[in-house]
């Protein structure tokens, strides 16, 4: 069983009485995980781990539940993944063993714990979009990414912590809490999927979900050393996806590995008649791309083609940024690729022009949002009171902040000049990351441009903030996939802190950028990607 505890929007476990945190979760937030251990592992899919496991009567469903569920209890004070934690994982987990010893059928993700993002509906759960407009919301259904999950067999053990209505990029937005980053507990996760990413980083669940507007999946997967997989638009439905701007919005992946990020893709993506946008394009199946190292070639990668794109490694980004990518570059030449420097003249246009367009389309989208129709209501006499009352009570500071600039392009004396001249631009990256990708299968950039920073540090300063949205923006302008996997690290006072590069692929091409990703990290030798908030439980 699970309830309330401190914090009313946290469910955490009360099945056993609390214990003390182990001396290696109380460790120091400074301890200094190593850059190159000796002993590093390769990363290994625990999807597939669980799923042989299980399956093989080794271990059952409840066993690797209770593991994950025990390490969420004792992290979770720390790092404040969480909004909502479900009360019912042991009994859907024995449910799946009773399945396996009557040998029926338990899907691809049975026993896997999955963590979604707070503004993708569940009907079993509130889903606050971390907004305190809609807290204590109860959707009456699932979203169609969380539907097909349930019906992969996966288990849903809660919802995660994001900056509200996914506006922002530090998870600092949020009406609740402030999550941490699980390598440095005074640093942010990223936002806005800052709370999925974390609790992937930090090992509460398996995989999770999220949404990337404008690189809500990237950038917090560089900060957290995992790996996150934005689809192409229209690849994932968006039905049951709390609205932030309809034109971008994409429900992504994060897992420890990329063979974890691609099998959970497998299960949510494909046509949905439920949303207009949904394609109906045939989905290949990515399990092929995860083949074992042992049956590499020398050059497993000889002859693809990769773009470095040039204004990304140029002035604003950190150098030690610049040299972990500098070291993928050379690791992918060591395996084979053939590696070209790319120009992208309309990159940097394409920051302000994202910002524009989210912004209407966050006007026009949380109009809904009067204490009326939707959201929690205040006591008013008047209508006018009523929606203005709803509103300034609910939204936050940021969300504010958009809408206004929203309502402003939108307006009939600067929508040619603000919104119209954004669509311009739009059409003008669109094309250039298609010439781009005529000449190369892939291009790669950092996903930002420094790791993760300090809790606070520009937190009144929302220009530098979306300053960071640089190197992830772009991709959603043009409705592209893209998969970030960590690389490196830069240094943080004693400390390391994970860095991750950005592959950006052809419309559609997901398999490419999964059969890349899986060749890079298994080959990638000497790093470590565990962070030392749990580094000694998985030491080997």
């Amino acid at each position: 069983m699970l309830s309330t505890v401190q914090n009313p929007r946290i469910l955490l476990l009360h099945c056993r009485r609390s214990k003390p945190l182990h001396h290696h979760y109380a460790k120091s937030i400074h301890a200094t995980p190593l850059a190159r251990p000796i002993s590093a592992s390769l990363p290994t899919s625990q999807i597939q781990t669980i799923q042989k496991s299980i399956l093989s009567h080794e271990k059952t469903t409840r066993q690797f539940a209770e593991e994950f569920l025990n390490r969420l209890r004792l992290t979770e004070p720390h790092v404040k993944s969480f909004l909502h934690v479900s009360e019912t994982v042991l009994n859907e987990a024995d449910e799946i063993d009773r399945k396996i010893d009557r040998n029926e059928d338990v899907g691809p993700l049975a026993g896997v714990l999955v963590a979604v993002k707070d503004n993708i509906c569940t009907a079993d759960m509130p889903s606050t979009a971390g907004s305190k407009l809609l807290e204590n919301y109860r959707p009456p259904f699932d979203a169609t990414a969380v539907k097909k999950l349930k019906e992969s067999g996966a288990i849903i053990v809660g919802k995660t912590n994001l900056d509200e209505f996914g506006m922002g990029s530090t998870t600092e937005g949020s009406a609740y809490q402030v999550t941490a980053n699980p390598w440095n507990l005074e640093c942010i996760p990223g936002g806005s999927s800052g709370g999925s990413a974390a609790a992937v980083s930090a090992r509460q669940c398996v995989v999770s979900l999220g949404s990337d507007t404008g690189g809500s999946v990237r950038q917090p997967a560089s900060f957290c050393g995992v790996v996150g997989l934005k689809p192409t638009y229209g690849r994932v439905s968006r039905y049951g996806l709390v609205a932030y701007a309809s034109s971008l919005d994409v429900i992504g992946c994060f897992g420890s590995s990329v063979a974890d990020a691609g099998l959970l893709l497998q299960s949510i993506c494909g046509h949905d008649k439920l949303d207009a946008t949904s394609s109906k394009r045939e989905v290949n199946d990515f399990t092929s791309q995860f083949i074992s190292k042992d049956y590499f070639e020398s050059q497993p990668l000889k002859g693809l083609r990769v773009g470095v794109i040039s204004e990304t490694l140029g002035d604003g980004v950190d150098q030690e940024v610049v040299s972990s990518i500098r070291g993928a570059i050379s690791h992918l030449e060591e395996l084979g690729c053939s590696v070209t420097e790319v120009s992208l003249p309309s990159f940097s246009l394409g920051l302000p022009a994202y910002y524009v367009l989210a912004s209407s389309e966050s006007s026009s989208n949380l109009s809904r949002y009067d204490g009326v129709r939707y959201g929690n209501q205040i006591v008013s006499d008047e209508l006018s009171s009523l929606y203005g009352g709803s509103r300034a009570n609910g939204f936050g500071p940021e969300v504010k902040r958009r809408i206004l600039m929203g309502t402003y392009a939108l307006s009939a004396g600067y929508y040619d000049a603000y919104y119209k001249r954004a669509q311009q631009v739009r059409t003008v990256v669109q094309k250039s990351f298609k010439a781009a990708l005529d000449s190369h299968d892939i291009l790669i950039s950092p996903a930002a441009p420094s790791a993760a920073y300090k809790i606070g540090e520009k937190k009144n300063d929302p220009l530098a903030m979306y300053a960071g949205d640089i190197m992830t923006v772009n991709v959603n302008l043009a409705g592209l996939p893209a998969l970030v996997l960590p690389c490196g690290f830069v240094k943080d006072g004693t400390a390391s802190l994970p860095v991750g590069f950005q592959m950006i692929g052809a419309a559609f091409d997901e398999e490419k950028l999964l059969r890349v990703g899986h060749i890079f990290e298994q080959t990638l030798q000497g790093y470590s990607f565990i962070p030392p908030l749990i580094a000694d439980e998985f030491k080997s």
